[in-house]
């Protein structure tokens, strides 16, 4: 039986959860069959909940305040955004309510609402359809954001977001939908020792010498993921360096511990994320390991980011701004061989 993948995953979740509970609901732009949404995640879901899949206008400030106020009146709605890029326009709804309500009421409130968004570039969308701007909501105090990958299960992270009673941002890189789903027991992941933690939004730890004696720490999310283990292959085979592949599904809150327990064995830091690096993710968590690990670095934490420019609608011009798996290469080597040349020479 052929493995499924994200969209599969995603699609196969969105059903199960609508099936069992009718207090879950659907809106968005575009959702009916037989489109289906523009990434085909709704597929068929209109025709099996008709009165629970909302096709709405293109206003995405408007259906996300709609669904807002549906999560307080004790529905659990997902709102689908056409293109991550869009979440500005909704940003207000998040920022200045969706997290607010349960404060402002002592916790008598609660706006159980689940945002899907696709994101990321390397499809050819160009400047305003191909961006990562998940960054922008990791601040919204309240707001929880989710990204799973292929080595996550993405139907059991929407399913965890859809029964949280906290608003969550579910990022959903495009060009993962196509991915099929990795874990322990394939046999793409034969050569690799597979660690998770427990929990709703679990972090999975990726090795290929069972976590004996790695030189570095490589740190992605979503549609880095894969890149970040193609990374560490190369690393491996053709410079003969180890790096563990630590991969959180929750980027906020960020369990900061499985990370720490990977740069206290390698000493070393790579975070990598397609958004760009001024303000991002990559800096929080480059911050918050030198906070919590700072006695076990031997060398300087390093981040590997978009480059601070649009995304270009050709394939030249987008994989310049884009980072690709050689940055993430190179940037490994020039941490971990800069610090053996300083170790050799005394």
């Amino acid at each position: 039986m052929r493995r499924p993948n994200v969209l599969g995953s995603l699609n196969a979740s969105l059903h199960a959860l609508m099936e069992a509970d009718r207090r879950v609901v659907l809106m968005g732009e575009d959702l009916l069959d037989p489109y289906g949404g523009a990434f085909k995640v709704s597929a068929g879901l209109s025709t099996a909940f008709p009165d629970r899949v909302l096709t709405s206008p293109i206003s995405e400030l408007g259906f996300t305040g709609v669904a807002v106020g549906m999560a307080l009146r004790g529905l659990r709605p997902i709102v689908e955004i056409m293109f991550g890029d869009f979440l500005m326009l909704a940003a207000d709804q998040l920022l200045n309510h969706a997290t607010k309500y349960p404060w402002m009421y002592d916790g008598k409130a609660t706006v159980p609402l689940v945002v899907r968004a696709p994101m990321g570039g390397r499809r050819g969308y160009g400047p305003t359809h191909s961006q990562s701007i998940e960054k922008h909501f990791l601040g919204m105090p309240g707001l929880v954001v989710v990204a799973p990958s292929p080595f996550h299960d993405p139907g059991a992270l929407l399913a965890a977001s859809v029964e949280d009673d906290r608003p969550v941002l579910f990022v959903e890189n495009k060009l993962m939908y196509a991915r099929l789903l990795r874990g322990a027991g394939d046999a793409s992941m034969a050569d690799v020792t597979v660690r998770s933690t427990e929990g709703a939004f679990p972090t999975v730890s990726l090795s290929y010498d069972g976590f004996e004696e790695g030189e570095l720490t490589i740190v992605a999310y979503g549609g880095m993921a894969e890149l970040g283990l193609a990374a560490a292959e190369r690393l491996l085979i053709d410079h003969e360096i180890v790096a563990e592949v630590v991969l959180p599904s929750c980027l906020n809150p960020l369990d900061l511990a499985p990370i720490a327990r990977s740069v206290r064995r390698t000493g070393r830091l790579l975070v990598c994320e397609e958004g760009t690096g001024v303000a991002g993710w990559g800096s929080e968590v480059v911050a918050r390991a030198a906070e919590e690990c700072f006695d076990a670095l031997v060398a300087p934490p390093v981040r590997v980011t978009a480059r601070d420019f649009p995304i270009g609608n050709t394939r030249v011009l987008e994989d310049a701004v884009l980072p690709q798996e050689d940055d993430v290469v190179r940037a490994a080597r020039s941490v971990v061989e800069s610090r053996k040349m300083r170790v050799v020479g005394g």
